[in-house]
């Protein structure tokens, strides 16, 4: 079909003014800046609230809340998404949605518990805050830890027999926690998020949190990464969401900790590789210092083979 334009009488377009041709001089449009992306704070505990923006890994986002209320970034344990609750069902990880409101759960009382590993697992499930510090996500009922009353969901480990673990990362403090001898006692010094008031009292497992309304609605994430700048990604799709989640569950089986990236970072690699041999070599190329042993290499293959044969 002809446009009004082309359909009008010729004399008309002759009337027209022919538009200057652009001068040789003038520099080429510049191309459309990609909006800010601007992200609201709170402290957990209590604070206004503040905007952030600028940041491209956990580090510099830890810096920039900590810049936002004037505290060290080191008084930051972890974050929660939409919640200001200690609610592992909505940790922040390496993706934050771009409406989702952050809040820092900061340094509370400091104590210390003494434990008798009288099994050989003690009930923990570990994770990191991608900034130094490994805390509890999980705890296992009727285990060791779950019959410590002081222990509880969120709580950072800062040492173990008074050697400092700050620094190391989740698997390293859940490999040293699985190699204390039995029937010994040893020594944690927990760190517990610092509380608002209708919190005291919370002593969560992390796993059954009622889960509160969602904020955010849009369809995109900005994914932060260890090494290179954020992007801003779509949403995992229901594939991805069930292969993260499987490797995870293998994740805290095999090896004590959760860690919804790493098992996103491997569900990512499997799509680049066709054999279980190839995602070994692909998986030690990008993860070598998790020294993933091969049957587990395997359970994972075969998981995300899975989730790839429900989801279509």
């Amino acid at each position: 079909m002809e446009s009004a334009a082309a359909r009008e009488p010729r004399g008309a377009e002759a009337s027209r003014p022919a538009a200057p041709p652009p001068s040789p001089s003038e520099p080429p449009a510049a191309p459309r800046a990609r909006p800010r992306l601007v992200f609201r704070t709170q402290l957990a505990h209590g604070s206004p609230t503040g905007k952030i923006e600028g940041f491209s890994n956990v580090r510099e986002l830890y810096a920039k809340i900590a810049e936002a209320f004037g505290i060290a970034p080191t008084e930051i344990l972890f974050c929660t998404l939409n919640s200001h609750k200690v609610d592992m069902q909505k940790l922040l990880g390496g993706q934050i949605g771009l409406e989702d409101f952050i809040f820092a759960h900061v340094r509370g009382e400091t104590k210390e518990v003494e434990v008798t590993k009288t099994e050989d697992a003690l009930g923990l499930t570990i994770t990191d805050n991608g900034a130094g510090y490994a805390f509890i996500k999980r705890i296992k009922e009727g285990s060791i830890i779950n019959r410590i009353q002081a222990v509880c969901v969120g709580d950072s480990i800062e040492a173990i027999n008074d050697h400092s673990i700050v620094g190391c990362r989740h698997y390293e403090v859940a490999k040293m926690l699985r190699e204390l001898p039995k029937s010994q006692p040893f020594t944690l010094r927990l760190v517990q998020p610092k509380r608002a008031f209708d919190m005291i009292g919370q002593r969560s497992r992390g796993s059954k949190c009622p889960m509160e309304a969602k904020v955010t609605s849009g369809r995109e994430t900005l994914r932060l990464r260890s090494g290179g700048g954020a992007t801003v990604e779509e949403v995992p799709s229901e594939f991805e969401e069930e292969a993260s989640r499987k490797v995870d569950d293998l994740l805290e089986s095999y090896m004590g900790i959760r860690d919804p990236e790493l098992a996103a970072t491997m569900v990512e690699t499997s799509k680049k590789t066709v054999s279980v041999q190839e995602f070994a070599r692909h998986l030690d190329s990008v993860l070598g210092e998790f020294a993933f042993p091969d049957e587990f290499v395997v359970e994972v293959w075969a998981a995300i083979g899975e989730a790839k044969e429900v989801c279509g």
